[in-house]
This record gives C-alpha cells, structure tokens and sequence, in this order.
C-alpha cells in the first residue's frame, strides 16, 4: 500500500490518514537521499582532530623562539576561522548573493550544504598535497626510518586546513542543521535535528570503519598500511584523496538530487 492509498484506507477501528498526514510522511522521505549524501561528505570532519593532529606531532612547531605549541593548538584556528567566516558571510557573501540571484536569502539551504561540500572537497585535495610535501621533505633528510625525529617542516602549513573547517562548519554543517530543521514539520522539528546530528554522529562511524578496512587492504601480503604508526613510511596523503574522490562524488550525486526536490511551501510550515 502507498502512501497516496494511506489516505483512503485505513485498518478496522483505524481512522485513515489525512492528506496532510500523507504529505508530511512523504516530505520525510524525501529527506533521506539528503540525509545519506550530507553523511557521506561529512567522514572527512572527523580527521580534523586526529589524523590532523597527529601529523603535526611530527613536524617543527615553533612559533618563536623557544617556544614550540602543542599539535592540538592548531583547532583553536577552527574557532578563529568560523569567528571570521560568519560576519564576512553575513555582511559580504549573502548581500552579493542576493543580488546575484534577485532572491532575500540570497542562496537557499541546499546550496549552502552544496557549498560546504565543495569546499570539504577542497580541503581534502589539500591535505593531501600538504601530507606528500611533508613525506617528501622526510625523505630528502634521510627520515623515513626516524619517526621520533622532527621534520624540518613548519607547523604553519597545515593552518589553512584548519581555516577551512572553519568555514566548512559555516556552511556544510550549520547549512544542514537550518535545512532539516525547516524542512520537516512543525510538530517534528526534533527529527529534523536527528537527522542533522544523526548524518554527523554516522559519519564519525564511517570513517573507522573505512580506516579499519583500508588498514587491512593495504597492509595485507605484507604491504605497508597507510596508516603505519611510523607515519613517514604511512600514506595518509592517499586516504585524503580517497576522501576526496568520495566527497566530490556525494556531491555530485547531491547536486542532481537537489535539482527535484520541492521545499515545503510556506503554508505547511
């Protein structure tokens, strides 16, 4: 039985549903294929304060003279960089929008969340090339077999990685926090904040146990895993691309979902 018969036929004693009743189940499902792409192209978020913070162990973090920070130090960027990204956003970015595309809010929330994806992408394109600088410098100073030893590499260039969380949370994840809040119906509005936190929470999931896997394909018939605990003879450079290649493809898989789907209209908010 579909949705559309749910309307007109219901079980003994059981009174069938309403056509709003049909709608709201149906503007939920609708929601899923979102749901799942917004998952995906989240995995890469949970790098951020491990596989990121571990590569910094590694190399030179001195900022000033005798003075050498902590790895995790470099999260307080992310802070600094959505503290940045949301006035620039508010002030700069949505009053060019709007004029662009003549509409209030300037781009709607799907193409927020696009924009946040977009951008994940990018990110992961660059902490690649910065982990393969960082494995090719190692190996020019004869480090490969010193993991304890500090490459001469400085700490400030995994910064812009962390600038880009930053506007990665502005967009991708407040984006969707805004579009499954809104989209669902009012007396629903915690599924629709499930569904946001849920996408985060799974994805944090997902990326263990795409690592785990990964680690067993690459370490088997005596391969070296990319995630070897000397990490000047891993390959975290080749995790990141394939976070990259499965961020672009959730988005574009994203991008032609978007295209069909209808917002509720204002009178069923």
């Amino acid at each position: 039985m579909n949705l559309n018969k749910a309307m007109l036929l219901g079980e003994e004693g059981v009174e069938p549903c309403s056509n709003m009743d049909v709608e709201d189940a149906k503007g939920l499902v609708r929601l899923i294929p979102i749901w799942i792409t917004s998952m995906v192209s989240m995995i890469p978020y949970a790098q951020y304060s491990t596989l990121f913070t571990k590569q910094g162990v590694t190399v030179d973090r001195r900022i000033l003279p005798g003075l050498e920070i902590p790895p995790a130090t470099l999260l307080s960027f992310v802070s600094i960089s959505v503290l940045i990204s949301v006035p620039i956003y508010e002030h700069v970015f949505l009053p060019i929008a709007r004029k662009i595309t003549k509409k209030p809010n300037g781009i709607t929330m799907l193409q927020r969340i696009g924009t946040g994806m977009m951008l994940t992408c990018v990110n992961m394109v660059l902490a690649a090339l910065v982990e393969a600088k960082r494995l090719r410098i190692a190996e020019e100073h004869g480090l490969i077999d010193k993991p304890n030893v500090t490459i001469p590499m400085s700490i400030w260039w995994f910064v812009p990685q962390y600038m880009l969380v930053g506007m990665i949370e502005v967009f991708g994840l407040v984006g969707a926090q805004e579009f499954f809040y809104d989209q669902v119906p009012t007396e629903l509005r915690s599924i629709g904040l499930a569904f946001s936190l849920s996408a985060l929470g799974l994805s944090n999931f997902l990326s263990g146990l795409l690592i785990i896997v990964v680690d067993w394909a690459t370490e088997r018939d005596g391969g070296h895993s990319w995630f070897n605990n000397n990490l000047n003879r891993a390959h975290i450079d080749y995790f990141y691309w394939l976070l990259a290649a499965s961020t672009a493809i959730a988005f574009f898989v994203f991008v032609f979902i978007s295209r069909s789907y209808v917002y509720r209209r204002v009178d069923q908010v």
